[in-house]
């Protein structure tokens, strides 16, 4: 990834419906974990170690999780 990597696609967290909001925050937890580890070979080598980690995976929930209560919370909870 480079330093012109967008973290919040079209810069922006307002989305027309929960079900947008909840595709973008799986969208940005996605960006991050590239961010983190930008070679595509590492992160296919991890896949199957994380695929099958209950609490590796509870923590990819949580993490999108977080990012869609902050775009809720930007969409006034689609209000």
């Amino acid at each position: 990834m480079t330093e012109q990597t967008q973290l919040i696609p079209g810069n922006s967290l307002i989305t027309n419906t929960p079900e947008e909001g909840r595709q973008l925050a799986v969208k940005m937890a996605r960006l991050v974990i590239k961010l983190t580890q930008p070679d595509a070979d590492v992160r296919d080598k991890l896949r199957p170690v994380y695929a099958e980690d209950a609490a590796m995976l509870i923590a990819i929930g949580q993490t999108v999780a977080t990012e869609f209560a902050t775009i809720a919370q930007a969409n006034n909870y689609w209000r």
